[in-house]
This record gives C-alpha cells, structure tokens and sequence, in this order.
C-alpha cells in the first residue's frame, strides 16, 4: 500500500477544501445578490475577492495534493 505525506494535515486539507469549494462561492453569490438589494457597500469588490480567496485556497490546496510523494521506506 503507497503512503502519502502531504504538506497540509487531514483535517485541514478538508477543511480549507470544503471552504474554497463550496462557501467562497456560496458567500460570493450571496453579498453579491444581497448587496444591491440592502444597499451593502462594493458589491463588485467584495465579490472579486471572495472569489479570489477561494482560488487561492484551491491552488494551496492542490499544491498539497500534488506534491504529496510516496513514501518507499515502508517496502
């Protein structure tokens, strides 16, 4: 069985996974519909950086998942 290590814990990676994959978007949708209704400051900035912050998140994410190595020192 292959043994990976990654750069983020379990628990983190689910967590930061489950954050950038679904409330960024969720919490960019809403601001941006709520915004123009309840007169919310910089809808479109706001929104922008939600959405940025998600990327950024999935890309460390994906860093974690892409440089985990197996570990041989088992066999």
């Amino acid at each position: 069985m292959d043994d990976k290590t990654y750069a983020l814990p379990d628990k983190a990676y689910h967590v930061l996974k489950w954050i950038g994959l679904i409330l960024c978007p969720a919490l960019a949708a809403f601001y941006g519909t709520c915004a123009p209704l309840w007169g919310w400051p910089c809808p479109q900035e706001v929104v922008a950086t939600i959405n940025a912050a998600g990327l950024l998140i999935g890309a460390l994410i994906g860093v974690s998942a892409a440089s985990a190595r197996v570990d041989h020192a088992a066999d």
